[in-house]
C-alpha cells in the first residue's frame, strides 16, 4: 500500500513546489521597528506555506513614494521572471487610489497601490498589463472593516496568492489602460556639451550623489578619464552645488576629503568625497526635485 501511495505523495509534492515557484518580495516604509511586517509575511504564508519569502527593504522613508520607486528599478532586474514584489508606501491608503498588479514586460509582478511608486519599473521594464486589484475576492477574509492596512489585507495576500499559483494574473481583477500614475523628473539628457540629469537616491551609508545618467551620455559628451567636470546641482531652481571634481576610477583616486566624479555600480553617473558624505557636506539629497547639470570644464 506504501508503494502505491508513494507516486502520489510525490507528485502532490512535486505540484506544490510549481505552485511556489515564484519568489515574494516586500517593500515597505514601516521599518521593523513593530509587528506590521511580520503581520505581512503571516498573511503570505497562510496563503502558502511553502512560500519563498523575501525583504527587498522596509527603510523607505515614511510616505517616501520616489524612492520606493527608485529600489524597486534598482532591483528588479536582478530577479528572474515571475518574481512578484509588493510595494506598500501608500500615504493615502484607505482613499480612492486604486490598488493595482503591474505585470512588465520582462515578466516581473509588482503589486502596490498606483501613486508613482510604478513610475521607474514601467518607464524601463515596459507595461505588459496592469489589472486593479478586485478586493471582493482578493482580499484577507475578515479584514473588510479595516481601512489603514492594505498591506496586509490587500497587497501581502494578492502578492501571496499570485506567487504560489492559487490565482492567475488574469484573476487579480480588471485589466486596466496600459499606464501607470507616473512621478515627473528630470530625464538624463545630453544637450550639446552639456549633461542634465536627475539625483535619484543617494548611496545611504557613504553620502555619495547618484545619478541617472548613464555611462554612454557620459562618453558621448566627451569627459574622459583625468578630465575635469564643471558640476552644479539644484533642489528645483536653487543652486545647492557648484565646482569642479576630476573624473576618475574610485575614490582613493583623489585626496582625502577631495570630491570626485565616478560611476557606480550601476554605471550611472556620481559624485563623492573621499572617506566623507558629499550630501552632508553640502546639504546635497535625492528625489524628483533634485536636478543636475555638468560639462567638462574648459
Amino acid at each position: 500500500m506504501t508503494k502505491k501511495l508513494l507516486p502520489f505523495i510525490l507528485m502532490l509534492a512535486c505540484s506544490k513546489a510549481v505552485l511556489a515557484d515564484n519568489a515574494l518580495v516586500l517593500q515597505t516604509d514601516f521599518s521593523l521597528k513593530d509587528g506590521a511586517v511580520s503581520a505581512m509575511k503571516g498573511v503570505a504564508f497562510s496563503v502558502d506555506e511553502n512560500l519563498k519569502m523575501f525583504d527587498l527593504t522596509h527603510e523607505i522613508p515614511p510616505y517616501d513614494i520616489w524612492e520606493a520607486a527608485y529600489r524597486l528599478y534598482q532591483t528588479a532586474p536582478y530577479w528572474k521572471a515571475g518574481t512578484v514584489f509588493v510595494s506598500v508606501v501608500d500615504p493615502g491608503v484607505g482613499t480612492d487610489r486604486k490598488s493595482v498588479v503591474l505585470k512588465t514586460k520582462t515578466g516581473h509582478y509588482f503589486v502596490t497601490p498606483d501613486n508613482g511608486t510604478l513610475t521607474l519599473v514601467a518607464e524601463h521594464l515596459g507595461i505588459e498589463s496592469v489589472r486593479e486589484i478586485d478586493e471582493k475576492k482578493n482580499r484577507l477574509s475578515g479584514s473588510e472593516k479595516s481601512y489603514t492596512f492594505h498591506g496586509r489585507d490587500v497587497y501581502a495576500y494578492t502578492g501571496a496568492r499570485l506567487a504560489s499559483g492559487t490565482i492567475s494574473f488574469d484573476e487579480v481583477g480588471n485589466e486596466l489602460e496600459k499606464n501607470v500614475l507616473e512621478i515627473p523628473y528630470q530625464k538624463a539628457v545630453l544637450e550639446q556639451t552639456h549633461l542634465k540629469g536627475n539625483i535619484p537616491i543617494l548611496d545611504i551609508q557613504y553620502g555619495n550623489i547618484w545619478t541617472n545618467i548613464s555611462d554612454e551620455l557620459l562618453e558621448k559628451s566627451n569627459i574622459k578619464k583625468g578630465d575635469v567636470a564643471c558640476v552644479e546641482i539644484k533642489e528645483g531652481n536653487q543652486i545647492k552645488y557648484s565646482g569642479k571634481m576630476p573624473y576618475v576610477s574610485s575614490f582613493g583616486d583623489v585626496e582625502e576629503g577631495k570630491p570626485l566624479l565616478y560611476l557606480n555600480s550601476l554605471l550611472n553617473v556620481s559624485f563623492a568625497l573621499n572617506m566623507a558624505s558629499f550630501s552632508k557636506t553640502y546639504g546635497i539629497y535625492s528625489g524628483a526635485n533634485w536636478n543636475v547639470n555638468l560639462h567638462k570644464c574648459r
